[in-house]
């Protein structure tokens, strides 16, 4: 009878510990599935070393990307346009500071259907400068007519928001040739007069102007294109349709890395000298771009409309039908 008794009381120990462990692993299954529900827990960045990438080193310092489930593997790129083919590919799932106007018009040529799943930077005020050599003759805006300025990619946002600018000062923009030379190399450009300016971003821009006493002629943030959309973080449709909660954990840590790159300068200016490989000091004394912190259509629509009249796109895409909207 003793016996049975205690028999009794180890089996009720026994379901109660069985009871408490199931409760355990239930509950640790509930907060790790998140992670478990992805449809790829590893995705390939392909980052430019500008400002406008501050967001996916920030989100890799605050482990906002490891809060999601995610692992990003961050590829260093000198252009984002050099990128495409690997995510047409799928050799890479994201760019990161893409530009806006290389990429739409890719869409328009059929080279891949884009997806933007996060804005990165807008245009501010002395961002992104035309600067020379302190010895040049070139004095003004317009005695730039007939000579070189670099760009990091023809064709692209640097052209587009400079020839409006010419425009609203009654300077024809034909009368300007544009050369490409990746942003790392135009300081070098520059010095040794390889080209006659250069449309530098930020951070090299403050990096020359430190360093060689580059003398600023055009302010490529003024109106009328001030806070223009400059880069965003893009994808491609058929990634972004197969890995739609992957696609989504990315997008929610972009944006929580941007509120605080929006928000805090500081943490900027902690990401800034590793990838993009500056002097901590110039990393304090930048122009920042404006770091949007929400996926606006109204906002990208400013480019399309730009494009459209500048005649780099025939058509006008519908706009909401190229940005990822998660439905989690």
């Amino acid at each position: 009878m003793r016996q049975s008794g205690r028999s009794r009381r180890l089996s009720l120990v026994l379901g109660a510990l069985a009871l408490v462990t199931s409760m355990v692993t239930a509950c640790g299954d509930s907060e790790s599935s998140g992670a478990g529900d992805l449809e790829k827990d590893t995705v390939t960045v392909a980052a430019l070393p500008l400002v406008d990438s501050a967001a996916i080193y920030i989100a890799q310092k605050q482990k906002l990307f490891e809060a999601e489930g995610l692992k990003v593997q961050i590829k260093p790129i000198a252009q984002s346009i050099a990128a495409l083919p690997a995510l047409a590919k799928g050799e890479v799932d994201f760019i990161s500071g893409a530009n806006y106007v290389s990429f739409l018009a890719a869409q328009e040529k059929g080279t891949l259907k884009l997806s933007i799943v996060a804005e990165a930077a807008t245009l501010t005020p002395n961002m992104v400068n035309v600067v020379v050599n302190p010895d040049s003759p070139i004095k003004t805006m317009k005695d730039l007519e007939g000579k070189t300025i670099a760009v990091n990619i023809l064709n692209n946002i640097q052209s587009l928001t400079l020839d409006a600018i010419f425009k609203a000062n009654n300077i024809d923009p034909k009368k300007i040739k544009y050369v490409t030379v990746p942003f790392p190399q135009m300081g070098a450009a520059l010095q040794k007069k390889q080209v006659d300016s250069a449309s530098i971003v930020e951070p090299f821009l403050s990096d020359v102007q430190k360093k060689a006493g580059a003398r600023v002629v055009v302010n490529g943030g003024a109106e009328p294109v001030t806070n223009m959309p400059l880069s965003g973080y893009v994808s491609t449709q058929d990634f972004t349709s197969k890995n739609p909660k992957t696609t989504a954990a990315f997008q929610r840590a972009i944006i929580k890395a941007q509120q605080i790159a929006a928000s805090d300068r500081k943490r900027v200016e902690e990401v800034l000298p590793g990838y993009a490989r500056i002097d901590p000091q110039v990393a304090s004394v930048i122009t920042l771009p404006g770091y949007p912190t929400s996926l606006n259509a109204t906002r990208i629509q400013r480019v399309i409309d730009l494009m459209t009249a500048a005649g780099q796109l025939k058509q006008k895409p519908d706009v909401k039908s190229l940005l990822f909207q998660s439905t989690a």
